[in-house]
């Protein structure tokens, strides 16, 4: 049985079939026929608007079914530490939920934002995988603390959709302030997919926002192997203007974890790393995952000028959704 937890777990060629898959999806050329008759149970511990109706539309249009239950509300809180004396809010643990809905649906789907209290407990990324030890169907990440892996092929899809052929372009992930810290998630995929699609790759950001040493050392065996680099720099403006694709993001300081008035200054201080026009060059493409804080991630004026590729971007989410959903219930099958 296989799970779809991070782009780590597969090497760069099988996620480009998987990207692939998606063209050829969205283009009308392959239909994801191991859907139809399925159930996605989905299990969200944080809002979502895109992840939620993409994943419904994915196993709508194909065929299948969707089931989307929200911790506290639609569910019990919901423990996940082995050992724990359950004499506080969480009514049920992990291990009996992912359990019993196992046996309602064909794939399970799980998302969990970082606590953004302990980054050594992130890192551990412990409520996906207390659903992964414990699901007897395969199961989705739809963003953990760690990773945001259906976010990352999308990307990937879109910087193949504009760029065509991604070997040797340039790939820069340009960090950007915001009025509260947000989990790492989302840049580290993005990173690990533009590695994984052979580009160039550069991090900007100001002091103290390093990503997960893991994440850096397996982007940067991908660019050795893809023959291109990565490189990491605080010289915002000329990585961005020297870049094919700029992702814009924003995330919390580590050192900063459990701070929120030091978090927020550092985000006032650091107010000019907003992306703005003068940041692009007139043949980049501007990405960016959504939601977006116009005026305090992207000014009105560059977001604008890349609306169309932004929402593409988003609808994108269907279509290596559905590839993802193919390629697992068919592993299922065999």
């Amino acid at each position: 049985m296989q799970h779809w937890l991070q782009l780590a777990d597969r090497d760069p060629a099988a996620l480009r079939k998987l990207v692939t898959l998606a063209a050829d999806i969205k283009a009308g050329r392959t239909v994801p026929d191991a859907i139809a008759g399925k159930i996605l149970t989905m299990v969200f511990f944080n809002p979502s608007l895109r992840t939620r109706t993409s994943f419904e539309a994915a196993m709508a249009r194909f065929g299948g079914s969707a089931i989307c239950l929200s911790v506290g509300g639609d569910t019990w809180q919901l423990e996940h530490r082995g050992g724990a004396v359950m004499n506080g809010a969480a009514s049920e643990h992990v291990r009996e939920a992912a359990a019993v809905l196992s046996r309602y649906g064909d794939a399970l789907a799980v998302r969990s934002f970082a606590k953004m209290n302990d980054a050594r407990e992130d890192a551990r990324d412990p409520v996906l995988h207390g659903f992964a030890e414990h699901a007897t169907v395969p199961l989705i990440n739809m963003e953990s603390a760690v990773e945001h892996p259906c976010q990352g092929l999308a990307d990937w899809l879109t910087m193949h959709e504009r760029l065509g052929d991604t070997a040797g372009r340039r790939f820069v992930l340009s960090w950007a302030p915001h009025i509260k810290p947000l989990p790492r998630a989302v840049p580290h995929s993005a990173v690990l997919a533009a590695a994984a699609a052979g580009m160039h790759v550069t991090i900007a950001h100001p002091s103290g926002y390093q990503l997960d040493p893991d994440v850096i050392t397996q982007a940067e065996a991908w660019t050795a192997a893809a023959g291109t680099t990565l490189t990491v720099t605080d010289q915002q403006v000329a990585a961005t203007r020297a870049a094919d694709v700029v992702y814009a993001k924003s995330w919390g300081a580590v050192g900063l974890y459990g701070d929120a008035p030091a978090q927020a200054e550092s985000f006032r201080t650091q107010a000019d790393w907003q992306i703005t026009p003068g940041h692009l060059s007139a043949t980049a493409h501007l990405l960016h995952c959504l939601p977006v804080r116009r005026n305090v991630v992207i000014s009105d004026a560059a977001l604008d000028q890349h609306h169309t590729t932004i929402v593409d971007q988003a609808e994108n989410r269907l279509w290596t959704q559905a590839a993802i959903l193919q390629h697992l219930f068919t592993s299922q099958e065999r």
